[in-house]
């Protein structure tokens, strides 16, 4: 009887002590969030950047591993260029050779000109010629009339004057070739000109084919992938590291219908990292999406999977990703606090608190 009586003290005690601990929980549990904030859950992300070949080729080293960090405009791989430097070299030598058959051009104008001039010149002695021829014809006219010239004679000068006039025909046909020739090598040293453009923009595209051919970073970032290796051959726009840009970290969680609608963009956003529980990032709203879906798997609750949400993510201050950049990791779970109404106060709990 009384091992009976202990047991039932024994059983009533617990229960007394299971129902105070209830009580207690009751009476000190969190109070839930204030009016005017709601609340997602959702996952770190960052724009991601893929390091690709612009032409097709051999990698030749890789000059970064997963994990780092690198600055805009550090080299990451190089690929092999051999054939674009052979290349380049040979479009060189056509710049040259070009340049050549411009300055010949230029030569064969200067030749024409000349040829012209003295075609010109020699115009101007058949006129001369001509202009004499005509005046004796004229005397002979007169002498002949008067009986003081053989009439041999004044055929001889008629025929003088002919001549004279087919040699000045001739001349002006030489200084129209002499000009057409002129035409012709400008021509030719316009089109050397053309040449010698065609050949410098194959240069510089070759030149660019190169640099191109050292793989840059774009932007400060973080090496996230490294997709080939150093010996493998890859298409135009083969992949050979993947990074993330540190400076567009955010948060992308869901809201329903109600709340995604008072979310305005730059609203107050708190973030809470499931790692860091003791810590409070301040974020704000940059993007609302337009249409509704369904919630993400990450959300487990049956009744909570039939509703509609709205996409929204929460940017991180990229002067604050810039002091704390050593911590900023994708992928990382936590819950993301929105501040719908303006005059809404922070809960202590969500007031912001970062890493010293």
């Amino acid at each position: 009887m009384n091992i009976q009586k202990k047991s039932t003290l024994t059983l009533v005690l617990a229960c007394v002590a299971v129902a105070a601990a209830i009580i207690a929980w009751w009476a000190w549990r969190p109070s839930g969030l204030p009016a005017g904030i709601v609340s997602g859950n959702g996952r770190i992300e960052a724009t991601e950047i893929n390091i690709a070949t612009k032409t097709p080729g051999r990698i030749v080293e890789i000059l970064a591993r997963e994990g780092d960090f690198v600055k805009a405009g550090a080299v990451l791989a190089r690929m092999d260029r051999q054939v674009l430097l052979a290349q380049q070299a040979e479009a060189q030598a056509q710049v040259r050779q070009a340049e050549n058959a411009y300055q010949a051009a230029k030569s064969i104008v200067t030749q024409r000109e000349s040829e012209h001039n003295a075609a010109q010149a020699v115009v101007a002695q058949r006129r001369a010629e001509q202009d004499a021829a005509g005046k004796r014809l004229k005397r002979s006219q007169r002498l002949i009339g008067e009986g003081a010239m053989p009439l041999q004679e004044f055929d001889d000068n008629r025929a003088r004057v002919l001549g004279a006039e087919a040699a000045v025909s001739a001349a002006q046909a030489q200084v129209a070739a002499a000009r057409a020739g002129i035409e012709a090598a400008k021509s030719q040293v316009v089109e050397s000109q053309s040449m010698i453009e065609a050949a410098k923009a194959t240069v510089a595209r070759l030149q660019a084919d190169i640099d191109d051919s050292e793989l840059k970073a774009p932007l400060d970032g973080r090496v996230q992938y490294r997709v080939a290796e150093p010996g493998e051959v890859l298409n135009a726009g083969g992949r050979v590291l993947n990074m993330v840009d540190l400076s567009d970290v955010y948060m992308t969680f869901f809201l329903p219908t109600e709340a995604a609608g008072r979310v305005a963009l730059g609203s107050d956003i708190r973030l809470v990292f499931d790692a860091a529980p003791n810590y409070v990032i301040p974020a704000k709203a940059s993007f609302v999406a337009s249409v509704a879906q369904f919630t993400p798997k990450t959300v487990e609750t049956e009744s909570e999977r039939l509703k509609l949400m709205f996409r929204v993510r929460a940017a991180i201050d990229p002067e604050l990703l810039k002091r704390h950049i050593e911590y900023v990791k994708t992928g990382l779970p936590g819950m993301a606090y929105v501040k719908l109404d303006p005059a809404a106060a922070w809960p202590p709990e969500l007031e912001t608190k970062l890493l010293p």
